[in-house]
């Protein structure tokens, strides 16, 4: 980045300070504190090991200093300004999920665009609350915009504060499905004199599991039965034989296979919820990064503050806003609204941000200024001359 372009965005992110108020998170006093200056050069600094006492009062730090990143601990400790991790004294840490659009299964990032890589992260992260708020009840949470590429969950129950690196390995194998499988979903049960193999269907992802089964049978029972053999057939390692077999279970003995009985349709019935598991969880899991969340000391970015790598707004959101929040325009910075700046592209370019589509050609281009900041801010233009 170039000294001229550096340095408007240094002093427009100081403008925007200035006018913003930063609520930091809970117990702040026992986080540590980190931010990355505006240093001249490709590379970055990342000033951490910092107490909010050695930041002093935020308002006057941020407008004082405007870092181009800010971030806070997951981690709470007995001296959070401590240069060493041994020394900071761990006492616990919020749960933290990163959702990053880059790192989604079947979103390349040379072919997708922005909008489209972040319309996909916020289907995943709807999946993940559903985990978090159905499978584990979870109440005190934050949703964040990242201001960059995803979404963040800060999971703040007392119940998981205190859990180490392994216990949230756990958490996090669930919610991926890792070494999930149909055995691990069935159980044997006693009823009227004989044993049964049930399948888990009160909750978590056994629950999951059965109603995809009751869909599929609901499907197959508003099928003629030609159509729903060919449809079972479809299935890896059921012929036309258990097909036969499935089919009648479905239609002479529904409320078996509604309760999850794995014996109504015969040995068919067990490989059609092993192709079921593994539809759930193609359709289902969440692909968080695990080392955020297993990381107890991990470093966040802090809600309020501006991503120096976009411009946009590190943004809270509230639960019930979620659908209707859009990260290109409810992100966007006030501040930066309104008036017009001269940027220099090397190639074409198009950029769709609060409600509009800027088409810029290679050069010289008046643009909005929230435009020309998510440009520079991403390397993609600099600051020309006026």
């Amino acid at each position: 980045m170039d000294d001229r372009t550096r340095n408007y965005l240094h002093g427009r992110f100081r403008d925007y300070y200035r006018q913003a108020t930063i609520t930091p998170p809970p117990a702040a006093n026992e986080r540590e504190w980190g931010h990355i200056p505006w240093t001249a050069g490709n590379g970055t600094t990342m000033i951490r090991h910092q107490s909010q006492l050695d930041l002093g009062d935020l308002s006057d730090f941020f407008t004082r200093t405007a870092p181009r990143h800010a971030y806070f601990s997951a981690g709470r400790y007995r001296d959070p300004g401590a240069s060493t991790m041994g020394n900071k004294g761990w006492n616990e840490a919020d749960l933290v999920f990163d959702l990053d659009a880059d790192h989604l299964p079947g979103v390349d990032p040379d072919e997708t665009t922005y909008k489209e890589m972040l319309a996909e992260c916020k289907n995943i992260l709807h999946r993940l609350l559903s985990f978090l708020e159905d499978d584990f009840a979870f109440n005190d949470m934050e949703i964040v915009f990242s201001g960059g590429r995803g979404y963040h969950v800060h999971v703040r129950d007392e119940s998981v504060r205190s859990l180490g690196s392994d216990g949230r390995t756990e958490i996090v194998d669930y919610v991926r499905g890792v070494a999930l499988d149909t055995e691990s979903l069935i159980q044997t049960v006693s009823k009227a004199g004989t044993t049964q193999r049930m399948l888990r269907n009160h909750g978590g992802w056994g629950k999951r599991i059965h109603a995809e089964l009751l869909t599929l049978t609901t499907e197959l029972q508003s099928m003629s039965e030609a159509d729903a053999i060919e449809r079972l057939e479809s299935v890896d390692g059921i012929g036309a034989g258990r097909a036969k077999t499935i089919y009648g279970a479905v239609v002479r003995n529904p409320d078996a296979i509604a309760a999850g009985n794995m014996e109504a349709g015969g040995p068919g019935i067990r490989i059609l919820v092993d192709a079921i598991v593994e539809q759930v969880i193609t359709e289902q899991t969440a692909p968080i990064d695990e080392p955020v969340t297993t990381d107890i000391h991990r470093l966040i970015r802090l809600p309020g503050t501006l991503h120096g790598g976009s411009g946009l707004e590190v943004k809270r959101i509230e639960r019930e806003e979620l659908e209707s929040f859009d990260p290109l325009r409810d992100a966007v910075p006030r501040r930066f609204i309104g008036q017009e700046i001269a940027v220099n592209c090397e190639q074409p370019l198009t950029v769709e941000l609060n409600g509009d589509t800027t088409k810029l050609p290679e050069g010289v281009s008046i643009v909005p200024e929230y435009v020309g900041l998510f440009l520079m801010c991403r390397g993609d233009a600099t600051k020309a001359r006026e």
